[in-house]
């Protein structure tokens, strides 16, 4: 058994009185990070990611017993109860992300297998992950992000520190990067090895990879790469559902669900053919579990956005948290005829006056495109999934309308 295993049970936790939005917009960024973390484990082989997957996944546990300890305390007559019952599934959804992204992990941990074309099938352009512990005479030590600068001259951004037990998530321009903290960046692969070596002093050595050249077990690796994709989306705009209200995010949620669940199947069926010319089948049970873990990161989507779904009306503490935030997740269709009908869109930027950025689009013959993944063109009838400011939501959606 893995030492971090055992942990989790000698904590105690005891009820203290804490802001019920602050434990939810914590378990929130965790499950994100739990989520990118497993798979970046799993993708690149690095037990390493896989051991901070296992860290956060306890400080999970803790977070979630904290959150449930304060609802209960907060539940004075039915109403509350009615209206708090969806932040709980919020609560519980959020911890079934957490032990999936586990589950995920424990695929390198526990050195289960998994084919080389799963690495062989991110795209060049992807950007790494890499953990690393900050040295003492690293020229980044006990400096600032902001006088650091990293993003702007490099690339690479600082997701993530742990020091010790305490984790920095989404750690700001005044945050101070300090020896010995664990720091995780996401970047370019070209531009992340010279950042990794300065932080730590280090060596960074990207992995070979072979294709074995089996077609189905290609086509399943492609297919858990889109679910992974969509899964991760799913969960983004589950939470966005909750925070804005959006009874039409939580049917987007609904409908990347529902393309999950089609994929496993497909998925399924094409590493069932791939074992029969697999040189060791064995080696492709890493990426039966990494599919099952992904579909419940799909369904624990759906439980997020519930109370949206059955329209119970959000509870005030869910409401604290979207007014201290002025960036927003929109769904917009795109009428034909409309300004938006027929642009290009690069990047996720679109071709026209708007601070919108495309994260998705869903179209009615064609499913999902996940816009980081390919430029494309906007049509009519197009569902846009985009990320920006309240004002520039506004605005977007009149460019929509013919």
């Amino acid at each position: 058994m893995d030492p971090l295993e055992g942990e989790a049970s000698s904590v105690s936790v005891e009820y203290e009185p804490v802001s019920v939005k602050d434990v939810l917009v914590e378990m929130k960024d965790t499950a994100e990070l739990l989520i990118d973390l497993s798979y970046s484990a799993v993708l690149h082989r690095n037990a390493d990611l896989a051991q901070e997957v296992l860290r956060l996944e306890q400080r999970m546990d803790v977070l979630e017993l904290r959150a449930r300890m304060s609802l209960m305390m907060a539940v004075r007559n039915p109403d509350d109860a009615e209206e708090l019952a969806p932040v709980l599934g919020i609560v519980a959804a959020t911890g079934e992300i957490s032990d999936a992204a586990g589950d995920i992990a424990k695929i390198v941990l526990e050195e289960m297998g998994l084919p080389d074309a799963m690495r062989a099938a991110l795209p060049e352009a992807a950007e790494t992950l890499v953990r690393g512990v900050v040295d003492s005479g690293s020229a980044y030590a006990d400096r600032t992000l902001v006088d650091i600068d990293l993003e702007s001259e490099t690339g690479v951004r600082v997701i993530a520190l742990r020091r010790g037990d305490n984790w920095l998530l989404n750690p700001g321009p005044e945050t101070t990067v300090a020896s010995d903290d664990v720091a995780l960046l996401r970047g370019p692969d070209p531009a992340i090895g010279k950042v990794f070596e300065e932080l730590t002093g280090e060596r960074y050595e990207t992995p070979t990879i072979e294709d074995p050249g089996i077609e189905d077990l290609e086509r399943a690796v492609d297919t858990i790469i889109h679910m992974k994709n969509l899964s991760e989306l799913a969960v983004d705009l589950a939470y966005s559902s909750v925070l804005f209200d959006s009874a039409q995010l939580a049917e987007e949620v609904r409908n990347l669900e529902i393309e999950v669940d089609a994929l496993q199947s497909r998925f399924e069926a094409w590493t069932l053919r791939a074992a029969a010319d697999a040189e060791d089948p064995v080696v492709l049970r890493g990426l039966i579990r990494l599919g099952t873990s992904t579909e419940v990161i799909s369904d624990a989507a759906i439980d997020i956005s519930e109370g949206v779904l059955r329209e119970i009306d959000v509870h005030p503490v869910v409401q604290l948290a979207v007014q201290e935030s002025d960036e927003l997740i929109t769904r917009v269709e795109i009428e034909p005829g409309s300004e938006l009908d027929g642009t290009a869109i690069t990047n996720g930027v679109p071709d026209v006056e708007s601070t919108m950025s495309v994260i998705a689009i869903r179209r009615p013959d064609e499913g999902w495109l996940l816009v980081a993944d390919a430029d494309a063109s906007l049509r009519g009838g197009d569902v846009l999934i985009s990320k920006g400011t309240r004002t520039a939501a506004a605005a977007f959606e009149e460019l929509a309308q013919a």
